[in-house]
């Protein structure tokens, strides 16, 4: 319902291969940690955004979107769903092709927002389930 199969594909293999996973921080326990892992082993570049900052599997974290000095094409979302319409906004502002929410994530008042922006978008999916699905 919040991704249907060719928006997926889209967001995984045509818009980008710089993703900034927000809520990814050192703590191997997190499952931002383990997806992260993932994509780089897709051949993308995870760039990590949370608070501390944190360097993560070899990139230098930033606090917030707005830090990254460089462009971003997919946002991908690891906080409550009641966080996630900011950085859904956030996405827009610094011009993101694309944002994705994990598993559990779901604002369906900003995927509409998101939208309208000509941003694609998936909600309630993991990108390290999906990606393998590709083929």
């Amino acid at each position: 319902m919040y991704g249907d199969p060719a928006t997926v594909r889209k967001i995984l293999t045509e818009l980008g291969d710089t993703w900034a996973v927000v809520g990814l921080s050192s703590n191997e326990r997190r499952a931002a940690y383990g997806v992260a892992e993932v994509l780089q082993r897709y051949g993308k570049r995870v760039v990590p955004v949370h608070p501390k900052a944190e360097t993560v599997h070899g990139e230098k974290g930033y606090a917030s979107l707005e830090e990254i000095p460089f462009d971003v094409d997919v946002v991908d979302v690891f906080v409550n769903s009641s966080l996630a319409g900011a950085v859904a906004d956030e996405a827009v502002t610094i011009g993101a092709r694309a944002v994705w929410y994990q598993l559990g994530v779901i604002d369906e008042a900003a995927y509409e927002r998101t939208r309208a922006a000509g941003l694609d978008m998936v909600m309630d999916r993991c990108p390290a389930i999906e990606i393998p699905r590709l083929g």
